[in-house]
């Protein structure tokens, strides 16, 4: 199977926020949860860019590794997931995340911040493939229904990139070639004329 993966090209994001807005839209997603935010690093400054973030998935996640009731579970696709029946809310997921995927729907105190929610790569959970159950704890589940993520598919540059890991590897790495030359010119350098230390 296929290794599902993102990758945002930090020289194309413009900080636009179309992926935010379609991942909340597509899934109903509570307010004061993002399940996906841009992070602007050097913002004002020259060099600034900008990071379209959301769960990493990662190989070895240390989200799982620290869930003292086991709720996260890897699919087929290498994908993290989690299961909102057996998480009970404590929150180390929370702190061992490098990237902050795993959120509390609400603010409050301990206890009363309800369980978890992060990224699902447009991918549900564990109950029955797109059901109203599935839909109302996790949202859309695009992958069964044979679709990339929203966010990705929504981004207006092409920056966000989401598929099989090999794939968009190769996509970025053509890109990075063909970087200001005739039709790939993209990015800040190239449009501006500019030099940017990074």
């Amino acid at each position: 199977m296929a290794r599902l993966k993102f990758l945002c090209d930090s020289d194309r994001c413009i900080e636009c926020n179309a992926c935010v807005t379609a991942c909340k839209n597509e899934h109903e997603v509570p307010w004061g949860i993002n399940r996906r935010r841009v992070v602007t690093l050097n913002d004002g400054k020259p060099g600034e860019r900008s990071i379209s973030m959301a769960c990493m998935h990662c190989t070895d996640a240390p989200c799982a590794a620290v869930c003292p009731v086991s709720c996260f579970y890897g699919t087929a696709d290498a994908l993290v997931l989690h299961d909102k029946d057996l998480c009970i809310g404590c929150g180390y997921c929370f702190y061992a995340c490098p990237f902050g995927a795993p959120q509390y729907p609400k603010v409050g105190n301990f206890g009363g911040r309800g369980k978890m929610d992060k990224c699902t790569y447009c991918a549900g959970g564990p109950q029955q493939d797109n059901t109203p159950v599935e839909y109302m704890q996790y949202g859309s589940n695009r992958i069964a229904e044979g679709k990339l993520p929203l966010c990705a598919e929504m981004c207006s540059t092409k920056a966000l990139l989401a598929g099989d890991g090999d794939i968009i590897a190769g996509i970025y790495k053509e890109r990075v070639q063909q970087r200001g030359f005739g039709s790939g010119a993209w990015g800040w350098r190239t449009a501006y004329k500019q030099e940017l230390s990074v």
